[in-house]
C-alpha cells in the first residue's frame, strides 16, 4: 500500500511537471504576444482608429450575447410549456412550480458560483460611469446572463433587456481596459456594449444608440456618436444574420393615421402616464417589502409561491410575455385566456377588457415580486408588455363605447412607446424603437403625441427613470447637466483639510498661545475631550490679548470663541450643492465640517473646493 501511494505521488509530480513545462511557455508566449501587439498598436494605429475597431468588436460580442440569451430562454420556455398537468379548476399545475425552480436555481448560482453580489443591472452600470471610471468586474460579462436565463426561462415575469445591456456594458468596459484605453474611451466602449445589446435584441440600431444617450446620459458628440453607431450596426447585423426577422418581434402598421385620431392618442398618453407612475410606485413598494424580509430563503419561498399563483391565474405573466404580445397585436384575444382558469369567460368583450386591465396591474406586481424575492431580470421588457396591453385596452374600450373604429394593433404599439417613456424617461429611444420594429415611420405622429403627453404628465411626479431614481437620491447620478453633476458627484470628503491645531474645552489662553507656535493656520477649532465640536477661535479676534501674559492662566479658550452660525457649519451628510450654497450666500472662505453626531472632522476651503470643481468639470467634458 505504501509503495502504491508513493507511486501515485510520483505520478502526480511527473504530470504536474509536464503540465507546467508545456503550459508555462505557452502562457509566456501569449503575454509576449499581447505586449508586442500593444506596442505595435501604439506605433501604427491612432487611438481614434483603434477605438472604432474596438467598437465594432464590442458590438459583435454584445450582439452575440443577445442572440445566445434570447435563443436559450425561448427554447427553454417552449420546452417547459409543452408539459401540462391540468387542475380541477383549469390551468396548468406545473406553472405553480416552474417559477420557484428558476428563482432557487438563480439564488444558488449567485451564492455558490458568483459568491458575491451580482449587482443591480443598469443602476450598477450608471454608478460605474459616475463613480468608478467605467470599470465593471469581469464576472459581470456572464453573471447577469446566466442568472437572468435561469429566472426567465422558468417563468420569472421580468425582461432580459437590462441584463443583456449590463452584460454588453461589462464586455465593453473590460475590452477597453484589456487594451489599455483611456478612462474616457473605456466609458465610451461601455456605452458601445449597451448600444450593441439593445440593437441586437430588437434589430434596432438607432434605438440602441438613443438608449445609451438617454438612459446612460451620454453626450451626443462627434467623438461618441460614430463608435456607438458602429457598435449598434454590428450587433444588429449579426443578430439579423443569425436569427432573421424574428430577433424580437416584427409588426406592420395597419392603415394610416389622420388628424381626427390625435385626441384618442392624447387620451392614451394620459392613461399610459398613470400606468407608468403606478408601475414605478408598485415596484418600489414590493421590492422594498422583500428587502425588509431578512431571511433569503423565506423571501424566496414567499415570492415564489406568490409568483406561481399569479402566473397560474394569469398565464400571460409567464416569462417575458413577447409571444403573448405578438399574438395580441395580431388580434388574437383568445391568448389572454389560453390555459387560464378564466377561459370560460373569453366570449364577453367587457370581461375581456376587465381581464386585460387586471393583467396590466398584475404585471407590475409580478415583475417586482420576481426581482424582490431573488430573481434576476429587468423592467425594460415588462414596460413594453404593459404598454402594449395599455394601448390595446384603450382602443378596445373606445371601440366598445361606439366611438370611431381604431386599430388595436396601432394603439398597442404606441402604448408600448408611451409607457417606456414614462418608466425609463427615454422618449426618443422609445419612439425610434417602435418605428424600427414596425419597419417605418407611419406611426411617427401618434408616437410623438402619446410619448410627449406621457412624459409631461409623469415628470412632475417622477423626475428620474426607474434605473436612475435611487442613484439620484444618493447623489451618484451623472446627468447631461455637467455643472450640476460636478457638484453632485464630487467627493467632498477628499477636500476636507485636517492640518489645524485644535484646543480643548478646559484649556486656557496659555494653551492657545502654545498652539499658535505650531500652527500655520489662522483658525483653531475648540473641541471637547471626546472630539465633539464646540466652536472656533479666529487669530484676528485674539491678536491683542495674546500680548497680555497676566491673562494666560485665567482666560479659558471657550471665552475666546468666534460667533458662528449654522451657515458656517457643514455636516458630512449634506449634499455638495448645499455646501456650495453656503460658500456663495455668506461669502465664506472656510466651512467647519462635522459628522451627524457633532464630531469635528476638519475644514473645507472655498479656494480648494472651487479648484476641485473646475478640475472635475474639465474631466467630465473631456472629449
Amino acid at each position: 500500500m505504501k509503495s502504491l501511494a508513493f507511486f501515485r505521488v510520483r505520478l502526480f509530480l511527473f504530470l504536474s511537471e509536464v503540465f507546467f513545462s508545456v503550459s508555462l511557455p505557452f502562457t509566456m508566449s501569449l503575454k509576449n504576444l499581447y505586449k508586442r501587439f500593444i506596442v505595435w498598436r501604439m506605433r501604427h494605429m491612432s487611438d481614434r482608429l483603434f477605438l472604432l475597431v474596438l467598437s465594432v468588436l464590442v458590438g459583435l460580442l454584445a450582439g452575440l450575447a443577445a442572440v445566445v440569451l434570447k435563443t436559450l430562454v425561448h427554447v427553454t420556455n417552449k420546452w417547459l410549456l409543452q408539459f401540462s398537468i391540468p387542475s380541477v379548476v383549469g390551468g396548468n399545475v406545473l406553472i405553480l412550480v416552474y417559477p420557484a425552480i428558476g428563482i432557487f436555481l438563480t439564488i444558488l448560482f449567485v451564492r455558490y458560483v458568483i459568491k458575491g453580489d451580482i449587482g443591480h443591472g443598469l443602476p450598477s452600470v450608471l454608478l460605474s460611469l459616475s463613480r468608478k471610471e467605467g470599470r465593471l468586474p469581469v464576472k459581470n460579462m456572464y453573471s447577469s446572463m446566466v442568472a437572468s436565463t435561469l429566472t426567465v426561462a422558468f417563468g420569472g415575469s421580468v425582461g432580459l433587456e437590462a441584463p443583456i445591456a449590463s452584460t454588453g456594458s461589462a464586455i465593453g468596459s473590460n475590452v477597453g481596459r484589456f487594451f489599455r484605453m483611456s478612462t474616457h474611451d473605456v466609458k465610451l466602449l461601455l456605452g458601445c456594449g449597451a448600444a450593441g445589446a439593445i440593437a441586437g435584441i430588437f434589430k434596432a440600431p438607432i434605438a440602441g444608440v438613443l438608449f445609451v444617450i438617454e438612459v446612460f446620459m451620454f453626450d451626443m458628440t462627434a467623438t461618441s456618436i460614430l463608435p456607438l453607431m458602429l457598435a449598434a450596426i454590428s450587433a444588429s447585423t449579426l443578430a439579423n444574420f443569425m436569427m432573421g426577422g424574428g430577433v424580437q418581434f416584427a409588426f406592420t402598421v395597419v392603415g394610416e393615421t389622420g388628424l381626427s385620431q390625435i385626441p384618442f392618442y392624447i387620451v392614451l398618453g394620459v392613461f399610459c402616464a398613470l400606468i407608468s407612475i403606478y408601475f414605478l410606485r408598485v415596484t418600489d413598494k414590493v421590492e422594498g417589502w422583500f428587502a425588509r424580509c431578512g431571511n433569503q430563503v423565506l423571501r424566496a419561498a414567499i415570492g415564489s409561491v406568490a409568483l406561481g399563483v399569479m402566473i397560474f391565474l394569469f398565464p400571460p405573466l409567464f416569462g417575458e410575455g413577447y409571444s403573448f404580445l405578438t399574438e395580441l397585436l395580431g388580434g388574437s384575444e383568445q391568448m389572454l385566456f389560453e390555459h387560464s382558469v378564466f377561459e370560460p369567460l373569453s366570449g364577453n368583450a367587457w370581461l375581456v377588457l376587465l381581464f386585460l386591465l387586471v393583467l396590466i396591474l398584475m404585471k407590475a406586481v409580478a415583475t417586482a415580486t420576481t426581482i424582490g424575492c431573488g430573481g434576476v431580470g429587468g423592467t425594460f421588457g415588462p414596460s413594453l408588455i404593459i404598454g402594449g396591453m395599455s394601448g390595446y385596452f384603450i382602443c378596445m374600450l373606445s371601440n366598445q363605447l361606439g366611438l370611431p373604429e381604431q386599430s388595436t394593433a396601432n394603439f398597442a404599439l404606441v402604448g408600448m412607446a408611451a409607457v417606456m417613456t414614462g418608466v425609463m424617461h427615454a422618449p426618443f429611444m422609445a419612439i425610434f424603437l417602435i418605428a424600427e420594429i414596425t419597419g417605418g415611420y407611419a406611426l411617427i405622429v401618434p408616437l410623438l403625441v402619446a410619448s410627449s403627453v406621457t412624459y409631461l404628465c409623469v415628470s412632475p411626479f417622477e423626475k428620474h427613470s426607474i434605473y436612475a431614481r435611487k442613484l439620484a437620491e444618493r447623489g451618484d447620478l451623472l446627468t447631461h447637466d455637467k455643472d450640476s453633476s460636478a457638484w453632485q458627484l464630487m467627493d467632498m470628503r477628499k477636500l476636507i483639510e485636517t492640518n489645524f491645531v485644535v484646543v480643548r474645552d478646559g484649556d486656557t489662553l496659555r494653551d492657545l498661545v502654545e498652539a499658535i507656535k505650531y500652527s500655520r493656520r489662522n483658525l483653531f477649532p475648540v473641541l471637547t475631550a471626546d472630539d465633539k465640536f464646540l466652536g472656533v477661535i479666529h487669530m484676528d479676534d485674539v491678536r491683542q490679548i495674546i500680548f497680555q501674559p497676566e491673562k494666560y492662566d485665567t482666560t479659558p479658550v471657550t471665552d475666546l470663541m468666534h460667533d458662528i452660525s449654522e451657515g458656517d457649519i457643514v455636516r458630512i451628510s449634506e449634499p455638495p450643492s448645499e455646501v456650495v450654497n453656503k460658500f456663495k450666500v455668506g461669502n465664506r472662505y472656510n466651512l467647519i465640517v462635522i459628522d451627524d453626531d457633532g464630531y469635528y472632522l476638519g475644514f473645507l476651503s472655498r479656494a480648494n473646493t472651487f479648484s476641485a470643481y473646475r478640475r472635475f468639470v474639465s474631466s467630465l467634458s473631456e472629449e
